[in-house]
């Protein structure tokens, strides 16, 4: 059974005159895959995303995921598969400013109804899963921007998502800390068995994944698996 389903989804923003964002796109993600979607700006790539991660719905077509349609969840059911099933890592990183790094993995604990004496336990597995275990009571505006994103990383897989979304998660970086957040998502993937959905317009960066979706004015141009897979070392630097 697909994880993640979508057929001939089409969006259509409607101002003065009709753009199509989306035009016609189908595609299927297995549970454990690693795909990239790459394209240039404009491309209908973040508009995907959005749909993907139930924070947009298409104009036409359809989306399913676990096999039931999005049209078919109310929409306290797709805010809870949101919070639960799905973690995003964004670009600008979207930390909480004037805290720590353990308050910010913490965050999503607070809405899951999970019994809080568990807390302090999984917030320092995830802290240790992304290698920061030496910063966790450091305040996350005097982190590097690499470790910045390691801290979102840890907030977005503490619940164990089903799927991870990154959208252009090594942005804001320079090559060398970008590669080293690329072996951590890496890592998510082949040790944890995360479904990984990255958002890319670099083609090194999307390599680390298993497959490439290419898009160009909204509609797939590409969908090829990689052949020389960029792997992820055995450890990272703290």
């Amino acid at each position: 059974m697909s994880l993640i389903e979508v057929k001939n989804l089409q969006k259509i923003y409607e101002d003065d005159v009709e753009t199509p964002a989306l035009n016609g796109v189908s595609f299927k993600v297995e549970k454990g895959e690693f795909i990239a979607i790459m394209g240039p700006s404009g491309s209908g790539k973040s508009t995907l995303l959005n749909i993907l991660g139930f924070l947009d719905k298409p104009t036409k077509g359809d989306y399913l995921f676990e096999n039931k349609s999005m049209n078919e969840y109310t929409n306290d059911e797709l805010a809870q598969i949101r919070n639960k099933k799905m973690g995003f890592i964004f670009q600008s990183f979207n930390l909480l400013p004037r805290t720590n790094v353990f308050e910010n993995v913490k965050l999503p604990l607070v809405y899951s109804g999970i019994e809080d004496n568990l807390w302090d336990e999984m917030v320092n597995k995830a802290i240790d899963a992304v290698g920061l275990s030496h910063r966790t009571v450091f305040e996350s505006t005097k982190l590097s921007g690499g470790e910045k994103q390691r801290v979102a990383i840890a907030r977005a897989l503490i619940l164990k998502p089903d799927v991870i979304f990154a959208d252009e998660p090594t942005g804001n970086l320079d090559s060398k800390s970008g590669q080293k957040i690329m072996e951590i998502i890496q890592r998510l993937n082949e040790e944890y068995g995360h479904t990984i959905i990255l958002i890319t317009h670099e083609t090194y960066t999307a390599e680390h994944a298993q497959r490439i979706i290419k898009i160009i004015d909204g509609a797939i141009e590409s969908d090829v698996k990689v052949e020389h897979q960029h792997h992820a070392t055995d450890h990272f630097e703290k």
